[in-house]
């Protein structure tokens, strides 16, 4: 009877209805419930869970270049929304971070294979954490958008872009993309691979931080919208 005390002449009365109860099966009403506990406010609703992707390759050599500006605007993304600092994991083959904001819980990663083997990173992260593809959203740069635009769209194909091309071959077509231009006037005389990894020209470098902002916006928006939403948006 736990740390609680009975007159035994009470317990001599009680034994016919005890026994009466046992009978029944309805032993569960003598004994102690348990402790109900409110959950804490900051468990509530938070049933989503975002993958976000930036695209880029490791190593300084690659360093602010056109193809790793998925990279950089992770960065910003993370450092903005005060994200804990990049964790990397061997296994799943990305530097990992997660944070939780308006009930989502938001894993950001950048693969640390090179962009071809993109899906490699993506597909592990998305299986480990059992996440489908259209709760993916991978962030790139895409040379037929010229600088100064940000499109957006759930599906379509690789439009050239290697990185994405693994991400479809390895987790399919359905998860959503935040294309960032990189093309100008020189992209159609230069070659494509030359061109992507090559710096943003000097004018470019200086609208950086507005076109970081700018993805920055977009992507707390498109987090918490109940559809991936098709659209385009200019910085400059």
């Amino acid at each position: 009877m736990g740390n609680y005390s009975i007159n035994g002449n009470v317990f001599q009365s009680l034994r016919p209805l005890v026994w009466m109860a046992y009978n029944r099966g309805d032993m569960a009403l003598f004994q102690r419930r348990p402790t109900t506990e409110v959950a804490p406010l900051y468990t509530l609703g938070m049933s989503k869970t975002k993958l976000v992707v930036g695209l880029g390759n490791k190593g300084k050599e690659y360093a602010k270049t056109r193809h790793n500006v998925g990279f950089e605007c992770v960065d910003y993304f993370v450092k903005s929304n005060d994200f804990p600092g990049w964790v990397h994991k061997t296994d799943l083959k990305a530097e990992i971070t997660m944070h939780t904001f308006a009930g989502v819980r938001v894993i950001v990663i950048k693969p640390t294979t090179f962009m071809n083997l993109s899906g490699e990173a993506v597909l592990a992260v998305q299986q480990f954490y059992k996440l489908a593809s259209f709760d993916t959203i991978v962030i790139h740069d895409e040379l037929a958008i010229n600088f100064g635009q940000i499109r957006t769209r759930l599906g379509g194909s690789d439009a050239g872009n290697n990185g994405i091309k693994s991400i479809i071959q390895h987790c399919g077509a359905d998860f959503g993309r935040i294309r960032v231009g990189i093309g100008n006037e020189f992209s159609g005389k230069a070659d494509a691979s030359e061109f992507v990894l090559g710096k943003f020209t000097k004018d470019e470098q200086a609208q950086l931080d507005s076109l970081y902002k700018e993805v920055n916006a977009v992507l707390n928006e498109v987090l918490l919208a109940p559809a991936f939403p098709a659209d385009t948006r200019s910085f400059l």
